[in-house]
């Protein structure tokens, strides 16, 4: 008799993606502490890809290695993301369908934000990863900013130019933005899909002004794996990096920010901060914290192992 498990492999398989096929490169040094000793956690994700995590010895921090290259998932965000997604899940996720869920996404983090928001006064918002710009509507309306939304997925990002927005196509990275500079940056549910955090984290702090505003989020990488006690289960290819809070505050301080507020979403897997800028501070996770999360995921999979 198939099983749920059976049905999903069957949806994922019936894409016929190459994901052992697509180029890749090697990460020979940590995107946080520059580290150079990483541990193998996990050698398939939740699809069953031959995708391996690996964590940094130094300062714990979680990734793909190797990972696509950035060309390969400009191809994958492109074509693959949305239907795999819905293979999983068994539904259709697409541009359209997923803006009741950013809504009610951007309602709950727009409480979080209000204690600060009138800090920014009627200021400018930039929305980095900003999708179909629902989050980043509802966050000026509610606060009377005005909001441009950056990100590479062409359709979602007329969406979000529908709404009203300002609406580039392309990544934070590499837009010239010439001499602006924005009140607010909020990067929603993105950080997990970077190629480069410490660099992405840079370069919104140049946008950002010197009194602004910073509200990110990261899934947990702990959180996802204890959920659902598996290591791979908590694994996707379409997740460069598994962070942290150690993790987080690290790249956080390091980049130049810091943290007013954080707290976990209703979902008890997201944790959001919400920041400003200051001098970066020389931060990483205490090596006690590193231990822990890898003897914890030893503990996680072999635990299920023996279940």
């Amino acid at each position: 008799m198939a099983t749920l498990l059976d049905d999903r492999q069957t949806r994922i398989n019936a894409l016929g993606y190459d994901y052992a096929g697509q180029p890749k490169d090697a990460v020979t040094a940590c995107n946080l502490c520059g580290g150079v000793e990483f541990v193998i956690l996990s050698h398939r994700d939740r699809y069953g890809y031959p995708a391996e995590a690996h964590a940094c010895g130094r300062c714990g921090l979680v990734f793909l290695n190797p990972r696509m290259t950035a060309r390969a998932y400009g191809r994958f965000y492109d074509g693959i993301y949305r239907p795999l997604v819905s293979a999983f899940h068994g539904r259709l996720i697409d541009a359209h369908t997923i803006q009741a869920e950013q809504h009610a996404y951007a309602v709950e983090r727009a409480a979080f934000l209000h204690p600060f928001a009138a800090h920014a006064g009627a200021g400018t918002l930039i929305d980095i990863g900003g999708s179909t710009g629902v989050v980043a509507s509802h966050f000026a309306r509610a606060f009377g900013w005005s909001g441009t939304v950056i990100d590479p997925a062409p359709l979602e990002v007329e969406q979000a130019r529908r709404l009203g927005l300002e609406a580039i196509t392309g990544f934070v990275e590499e837009h010239d933005f010439g001499t602006r500079r924005f009140d607010v940056a909020i990067i929603c549910q993105t950080v997990d899909h970077l190629l480069d955090v410490a660099g992405t984290l840079a370069r919104v702090r140049s946008l950002l002004a010197d009194d602004g505003l910073l509200f990110i989020d990261i899934v947990d990488f702990r959180a996802a794996y204890l959920r659902t006690w598996s290591v791979e289960d908590a694994v996707k290819i379409d997740h460069p990096y598994y962070l942290t809070d150690p993790t987080m505050r690290a790249y956080l301080g390091r980049a130049g920010f810091s943290i007013l507020r954080s707290d976990f979403a209703a979902d008890h897997l997201h944790v959001s901060y919400v920041c400003r800028p200051v001098a970066p501070a020389d931060a990483l996770p205490a090596p006690e914290s590193v231990s822990a999360l890898l003897g914890e995921v030893r503990f996680v999979q072999n635990a299920s192992r023996r279940a």
